[in-house]
């Protein structure tokens, strides 16, 4: 389960297929040196994402 304070990298490291689930929020830049560091709660402020809806859509 994907919760709001994993890193990025986590994520996608523990399942590649969310990369695509990120991207399609407009988060372009799931490999770069910060997204490593950056939590989703942080990327989804960022990026002006609704989190729970980031979220719902990653634990599919």
């Amino acid at each position: 389960m994907v919760t709001k304070d994993m890193t990025i990298g986590e994520v996608v490291n523990a399942d590649s297929s969310k990369a695509g689930v990120l991207m399609s929020f407009g988060m372009g830049c799931v490999g770069c040196p910060s997204a490593q560091a950056e939590t989703i709660a942080e990327a989804a402020t960022v990026h002006g994402i609704n989190l729970d809806d980031l979220l719902e859509a990653l634990n599919r």
